[in-house]
């Protein structure tokens, strides 16, 4: 798995007991898996379908600073499913996963297009065959 994103656990992320709040979390968590999506697909009009239960394993503090990982799980014709871990920088420790995203690619009438992905693509790939 790939980390992409760090956060630093500031005040205004916590909840009442004074941890890392689920639905910023979450925010965060979905934010990522929509952005490595759109790149993945070359295509902006990306939407959310399907997200798994989140499994919190441990709470994070004022100052923690975690990590997002991001997966590809599969290609669908229209769609990509992927998994998240986040986990603490520092100690690798986890504190929460989700097993599946799916987010489809839409048209102009907001109806599922077929992208034509099939593998995971990096930049530095995409650089090198436009050469």
């Amino acid at each position: 798995m790939r980390f992409h994103t760090r956060k630093w656990i500031k005040p205004e992320d916590l909840n009442a007991n004074g941890r890392l709040f689920g639905g910023r979390l979450l925010s965060w968590i979905t934010e990522e898996a929509a952005l490595y999506s759109i790149i993945q697909l070359e295509d902006q009009n990306c939407v959310m379908k399907y997200m798994s239960e989140i499994n919190f394993i441990n709470p994070v503090s004022q100052g923690g600073i975690i990590e997002i990982g991001i997966e590809v799980i599969s290609f669908g014709t229209t769609s990509i499913t992927l998994k998240s871990e986040v986990r603490n920088k520092l100690t690798r420790e986890a504190i929460a996963t989700v097993d599946q995203l799916i987010f489809v690619v839409l048209d102009a009438e907001g109806k599922p297009k077929v992208h034509g992905k099939t593998k995971v693509e990096y930049v530095k790939d995409r650089l090198e065959s436009e050469s």
